[in-house]
């Protein structure tokens, strides 16, 4: 997918986000490390995102992540940033700090070069909703602005799968 595909499809999940939460009156959160804002100004992009995005979380820094999302620093100093259990409590942290029904995460690292281990591509989507939370990992490939890109999409995936058809969280 190219650069000019993965910015279309990003703004199509966009739309359809904000419409189902909307249609739902489910309120929206993120918590971002690779993408820095990137989902959050996705939806943004949106005309009425302002009636279901409540806030994100740039955390790019591990001290965000534990004082801010509320992260196990053990968890960061075991693990690493770049983590599914990271990105889960970053989901929830988000939820819970911004006051939404509904949370996305994303944490990996997106190059040049490897990062607490973990190669670059490597990337962890979050979720959480009041009943649930959880993280999908992905490994994908292109430079620096197309991992964060088909970061940004995976995350408006994660998004869009946790509004059912009647638009309420699952």
């Amino acid at each position: 997918m190219n650069g000019s595909q993965v910015s279309t499809n990003c703004a199509e999940r966009a739309r359809a986000v904000v419409a189902s939460a909307t249609a739902a009156q489910v309120k929206l959160a993120t918590a971002e490390s690779l993408t820095a804002g990137m989902i959050a100004a996705t939806l943004a992009e949106v005309p009425g995102a302002s009636v279901v995005l409540t806030g994100g979380v740039i955390s790019y820094a591990n001290s965000v992540k534990t004082r801010v999302l509320g992260v196990e620093p053990g968890l960061l100093d075991t693990n690493g940033s770049v983590d599914g259990e990271v990105a889960r409590q970053m989901a929830a942290g988000a939820r819970t700090v911004c006051g939404a029904d509904l949370a996305v995460s994303a944490t990996g690292v997106a190059g040049p070069q490897a990062h607490d281990g973990k190669e670059v591509g490597t990337v962890f989507i979050g979720y959480a909703t009041d009943t649930e939370s959880g993280f999908t990992e992905h490994h994908f490939a292109g430079d620096r602005a197309q991992i964060r890109a088909l970061s940004t999409l995976a995350a408006l995936d994660a998004l869009a799968s946790h509004l059912l058809p009647s638009g309420r969280t699952a």
